[in-house]
């Protein structure tokens, strides 16, 4: 009986395709960009492995492009027919895969919750529920997952960092930054080169408002990150995120253009309007012209990837982001025709992530177009009743933060310093730094405190 590099019997043909998929899943949770190649190779191996095919199903929704799900619904009919002599844990993964794909991610959630449960080792089924689980705004259950394994881990045990890493993440998001910098940093020390470690730590500093520490973090671990994907743009967003705390805005725009959008790196060509990027780099620029800091002619082609996206509402979260680059470039026809086709979505969609984009994204993107047009208390009046709830989105409190200063601005600017003083309240309750130290807030703070 062939077993993989966890000690969970795989069934397939040979160790060489388990070799491979254990060689595909190191890709895969350590951020790196060739994880579909390897994954190519392992299915040349063992065409008939149903555990492979749902790793490429799985890499298929991991894009959060509705072009690509058919993609997976394939994969994970496959994978059915091929695990249904294999273990009751394979053919749950198949189950999970055709739920996730199907957008029915209350019932993939529980699937892999089910089978790390049983199976505390099985680290595809945690980190898909981790990453899911994100995108939908639940840090309680990236919690209580990460801190229900963590007792049946041990030292020396392989994939430790990786639990390690998505504990510190689960915990920062849940806003025990002490847990989650030490459980980062520990991941750090197996592994310099583990991206989502990083990024756990990252946050904490973000939060805390460490801001030269951040930079050091950063600009410290770049040399061990060869090989890696779109996370590595994502941590020098980060980077760029304490320079913009710190008014460096030149800072800021040659690490937007050299390195977290960088439109002649291979990684960017390889997904060039993958949804982390797109909302790293429509949220700088975003904030950056709040801060009055002039772009250039950096959001054009953010909206002509806008524009061939219009009614692609897999990634609820990046939907603001795309109406940013179609308002920032006047495209006001292209706007509505952005606004119908996620009410379209939401009407004739029956998943999990319909009621999300109807309830808080679509009223989030409504104010975005008002606030570019000027209309502030119609950006206010769209926006507020999502404020509560935009949290289902997804996005960590660093990325939900553009949000936050979307609706301060709106506020500001027609007046409405009841909102105002609500919006800076919010985040003071979550933030370390309170708003007064803080770009986006602090002149709003000062004037509201009046």
């Amino acid at each position: 009986m062939l077993k993989d590099a966890q000690g969970l019997t795989l069934t397939a043909s040979s160790a060489e395709a388990v070799a491979g998929f254990d060689h595909t899943m190191a890709g895969y949770l350590k951020y790196r960009a060739d994880a579909s190649l390897r994954l190519k190779a392992a299915l040349e191996a063992d065409p008939e492995c149903g555990m492979l095919h749902v790793l490429k199903g799985s890499f298929a929704m991991l894009a959060y492009k509705s072009s690509f799900v058919p993609a997976a619904r394939e994969s994970a009919a496959l994978a059915a027919t091929l695990t249904e002599k294999a273990t009751p844990r394979e053919r749950a993964h198949a189950a999970a895969l055709a739920a996730w794909a199907e957008g029915e991610m209350d019932r993939a959630l529980a699937i892999w919750s089910g089978i790390f449960t049983e199976h505390p080792h099985d680290l595809l089924a945690f980190r898909l529920h981790h990453f899911c689980a994100f995108w939908m705004g639940r840090a309680d259950a990236m919690l209580t997952a990460v801190e229900g394994l963590v007792p049946h881990w041990g030292t020396g045990d392989p994939g430790l960092g990786s639990v390690l890493a998505c504990r510190g993440f689960a915990n920062e998001e849940a806003g025990n930054y002490t847990v989650a910098e030490a459980a980062g940093r520990a991941a750090i020390e197996l592994d310099p080169g583990d991206l989502w470690a990083a990024h756990a730590v990252a946050h904490v500093l973000e939060m805390q408002g460490r801001r030269g520490e951040g930079i050091a973090w950063v600009a410290g671990l770049e040399r061990h990150w060869e090989g890696g994907n779109n996370l590595m743009h994502h941590l020098w967003w980060h980077r760029a995120m304490y320079h913009l705390e710190r008014g460096e805005h030149d800072q800021v725009l040659h690490l937007y253009d050299t390195r977290f959008r960088d439109l002649a790196s291979p990684v960017t060509q390889m997904q060039p309007d993958l949804y982390i990027d797109v909302q790293n780099a429509a949220s700088m620029l975003f904030r950056l012209g709040l801060q009055g800091v002039d772009p250039g002619d950096r959001w054009v082609e953010l909206a002509d990837k806008a524009e061939a996206r219009i009614g692609d509402c897999l990634s609820a979260f990046t939907l603001p982001h795309w109406m940013m680059a179609l308002t920032a470039t006047g495209r006001w026809e292209a706007a509505r025709r952005m606004l119908a086709g996620m009410r379209d979505f939401a009407g004739a969609n029956h998943g999990t992530n319909a009621p999300l984009v109807a309830r808080y994204a679509l009223p989030v993107c409504e104010a975005v177009l008002r606030h570019a047009r000027g209309d502030h208390a119609g950006a206010v009046a769209a926006m507020r009743p999502a404020l509560g709830g935009m949290y289902a989105l997804g996005g960590s409190h660093a990325q939900q933060d553009v949000l936050e200063q979307l609706f301060l601005s709106a506020a500001m600017r027609a007046g409405l310093t009841g909102d105002a003083r609500t919006l800076l309240e919010r985040v003071a309750g979550r933030h370390a730094v309170p708003p007064a130290r803080r770009v986006g807030y602090a002149a709003a703070a000062r004037t509201v405190s009046h």
